[in-house]
């Protein structure tokens, strides 16, 4: 079988999402993230051996849901270890994967595929993304692609929300920042630790995958929103990310909750989630509400089961208002955010 994770989609996470050895300890420049001006620029991007923020405690009585939040893009030389994480594993019985979404198919199913699967990311009946989105934005594009792609002509036949994660990559690629490296010192640390690891994702239903491809190839979707929030981060908040990824290697919580942005992950998810591809099919829609729950029911199963659990969420949702902890302390969990 092989499993195809819509975890991620195209909106890369920040994740969410998912950042490289280290190389030698460079002195960091302070941001100034006072609420009344906005942050100064890093100047000298953190590196080293940093430990992110605390952990996010979850209790009831004596036993304990220990969260990590999980972050990025990262300083690319920057190396992640939290002596906190360490110890929390080595006294908990239980690892708590994080949620996400993913759909099996065959190996007959996928190879049915194949065929159909080149130039999904390319715009339906030939579209260039000229076509596609508002011309303020369009130029708005051509500024941002000079600095970042070049001379790329392809990218212009790919659909909005294409185009838009291929410059989001190039230009945190430039800014110092990378993804991938934390989520895969975790989870060597995690295996190394031995300790049982659960599932939450959620199990979509997909019977006809090669229909299904078809049709995303033909349907428009809504990802103007995506596109333009995309480059309103890479034109007003390159700078903001790199005082974000340092204060989450300095653990500064606070610093990083003074920081809005526009919200470029959501409308991305928003674009695939809502489209007449997933909504015509029962068993994909309400997708992030499915992961939630599923996520929240193995959180309250392990509290009741296990002194200590170790779980990760990304840090946006642990600090969304309505996110994952303001759920379990609305049924009746004692949730204490790291200092």
């Amino acid at each position: 079988m092989v499993s195809l994770s819509l975890a991620g989609l195209p909106a890369r996470a920040q994740t969410e999402a998912p950042p490289a050895p280290a190389a030698n300890v460079v002195p960091e420049v302070a941001a100034d993230t006072t609420a009344d001006q906005a942050p100064l620029l890093d100047t000298i991007l953190v590196t080293g051996q940093r430990p992110g923020p605390g952990l996010w405690k979850v209790s009831k009585g004596d036993h304990v849901l220990w969260v990590f939040g999980t972050y990025g893009p990262l300083p690319k030389n920057m190396e992640w270890r939290s002596q906190q994480v360490e110890s929390i594993l080595a006294q908990s019985q239980e690892y708590l994967q994080p949620p996400g979404a993913h759909a099996e198919v065959g190996w007959l199913k996928q190879a049915a595929m194949l065929p159909f699967a080149i130039g999904f990311k390319k715009s339906p009946d030939g579209a260039r993304l000229k076509d596609l989105v508002p011309e303020p934005v369009y130029a708005r594009w051509l500024v941002l692609k000079a600095k970042y792609l070049g001379d790329d002509d392809g990218v212009e036949r790919e659909r909005p929300i294409f185009a838009a994660a291929t410059l989001y990559d190039k230009a945190i690629n430039q800014a110092g920042l990378y993804e991938g490296e934390l989520s895969r010192s975790l989870g060597k640390l995690i295996k190394q630790s031995g300790i049982k690891q659960t599932g939450t994702q959620v199990q979509l239903e997909v019977d006809d995958p090669v229909t299904m491809l078809r049709e995303f190839k033909k349907t428009p979707l809504e990802d103007a929103t995506c596109f333009a929030n995309t480059l309103a981060r890479l034109e007003e908040d390159v700078d903001a990310m790199r005082v974000r990824a340092n204060a989450w290697a300095r653990g500064d919580l606070a610093a990083i909750e003074k920081l809005s942005y526009a919200d470029r992950r959501g409308a991305c998810n928003a674009a695939v989630l809502n489209s007449a591809v997933m909504q015509n099919r029962p068993g994909m829609r309400s997708i992030e509400a499915r992961m939630q729950e599923r996520w929240l029911a193995a959180a309250e199963k392990s509290l009741a089961a296990n002194t200590s659990t170790f779980a990760t969420l990304s840090l946006n949702d642990l600090l969304d208002p309505k996110g994952y902890m303001a759920a379990l302390q609305a049924r009746g969990y004692v949730v204490e955010k790291p200092e």
